[in-house]
């Protein structure tokens, strides 16, 4: 099914940018200058498999409906109107104005599904701003930089979650109906060298040669997906090209695959990177993974050609030992000897997937934090920096997908990198999150939350 979304937003904070990056070419005009757009204007929009209709519009600004901005005031009214779902765009660098707070109350009045998109977010000047948006009582705010085409992912994500039957493509009856049973796929792309593998997996995990395989490297060219049912659970499995070194990457259709299956990777939840089992941890595997943690998904290693390992019984602890040792941003990472050919291990590889994906998608709560926090200060206070006391005050977790913590103190440049990744490596182990990137940020504002709750 298709659906409608409108872009919304005070003058200047770059609807006509996300508009134009969401369409995929230049088709609103886009300046500094505030006022630009007058009209608003409808395109057919693409964000991760999703196809949609986008609305631009004149920004907010109040006026008498007869006067210029009351007139386009009224064309934007009417596109929330039109729309089934809305994207309320503000600066994250200056965060929510009086205007934004006055305009969010229209959204609301309106009864859309209504998604706060905190734009310019790209640096960290604009983290405060992007905190602050939550005041604003529209829900959590995507961060995003329409100009560099940052956090993409986090907006397909939020429009999945505001508009549930659009997004699924069914009915509400549709929904209604299968209510009982697990929701929308969990989306895989499985990654690697080439010839590590990957098609014969996904052609065994389907039960079809749907997959082109061989010995040569490089049938794969376009990223493919197919559907996956197992145990209950519905997966939407992406097979791609082999991703060698950048130097070796020369032909003009290489580089088109690669950047195929870099995509898959931004738009997966749930990352399967494939290593050949009598070359595991080759410098190439640790650049893919390493890619996977920057764009914050949920991994799992697959030491493929299990069938033909010289390991013994001891080989899967001994490559889980070098995996903690070499890729410590997602350390306890699960690590599962496959065999495309003979489907030894294709249970635990896919017992592994949705088991990730709930570490992925894990929330910690409040209370529970600043507990865990209190005890990490006690056993383990922060060193004093130039002789003055680092205060670590207050700790939440505005999201998760990856599980993403902001640590609220005094002197936030001061806290030595080394304290840092003592705090997220405590942080995996006292709450279980193995195998996850997890995101750190100190902030010295003071607590938005606990500012709200005094004035009530």
């Amino acid at each position: 099914m298709s659906f409608t979304v409108a872009i919304i937003g005070r003058p200047n904070v770059g609807k006509s940018t996300l508009f134009n990056r969401l369409v995929g070419r230049r088709l609103a005009l886009v300046d500094d200058r505030p006022g630009v757009t007058r009209d608003r204007r409808e395109g057919q929009a693409r964000l991760g498999d999703l196809d949609f209709t986008i609305i631009d519009t004149a920004g907010l600004e109040g006026g008498a409906a007869e006067s210029l901005s009351g007139r386009m005031l009224a064309q934007t009214r009417a596109a929330i109107e039109q729309a089934d779902a809305v994207l309320f765009l503000l600066d994250a660098k200056t965060g929510p104005v009086p205007d934004d707070r006055a305009f969010a109350d229209l959204v609301r009045r309106s009864g859309k599904p209504t998604i706060v998109v905190a734009n310019k977010a790209e640096g960290k000047a604009s983290t405060a701003g992007v905190l602050e948006a939550y005041a604003l009582g529209l829900g959590e705010p995507v961060a995003i930089s329409a100009e560099h085409g940052e956090g993409l992912v986090d907006l397909f994500e939020a429009l999945r979650a505001a508009l549930p039957n659009e997004t699924a493509g069914r009915t509400k009856d549709d929904a209604q109906a299968d209510a009982t049973e697990p929701s929308r796929p969990i989306r895989v792309a499985i990654v690697g060298r080439p010839n590590s593998g990957k098609s014969t997996l996904v052609n065994r995990l389907i039960g079809e040669d749907r997959m082109l395989t061989g010995p040569e490297a490089g049938l794969t060219r376009d990223t493919i997906a197919v559907d996956l049912q197992w145990q209950g659970r519905s997966f939407r499995l992406h097979d791609t090209a082999g991703l060698r070194r950048p130097p070796r990457v020369q032909e003009k259709l290489e580089k088109l695959s690669v950047a195929d299956a870099i995509n898959a990777i931004r738009f997966a939840e749930v990352v399967v990177l494939l290593m050949d089992v009598e070359h595991p941890f080759e410098e190439q595997d640790q650049r893919i993974a390493d890619l996977v943690e920057r764009e914050g998904r949920a991994l799992v290693i697959g030491i493929s050609k299990w069938d033909l390992s010289r390991h013994g019984a001891g080989g899967i602890a001994m490559l889980r030992e070098q995996a903690d040792e070499r890729l410590s941003q997602v350390k306890g990472v699960p690590v599962i000897g496959v065999s495309g050919l003979t489907g030894d291990g294709l249970d635990r590889l896919m017992e592994a997937v949705v088991d990730i994906h709930e570490v992925w998608n894990k929330r910690v709560p409040t209370a529970e934090l600043n507990r865990w926090l209190a005890d990490v200060i006690s056993s383990h206070p922060p060193p004093a920096v130039s002789g003055r006391r680092i205060r670590l005050n207050y700790m939440t977790q505005p999201k998760a997908r990856p599980p993403s913590f902001v640590l609220f103190c005094n002197r936030a440049e001061a806290v030595p990198a080394t304290y840092r990744r003592y705090l997220i490596n405590e942080l995996r182990d006292a709450f279980d999150l193995p195998g996850t990137p997890i995101r750190l940020t100190l902030r010295e504002k003071e607590n938005p939350f606990a500012g709200r709750k005094r004035r009530r």
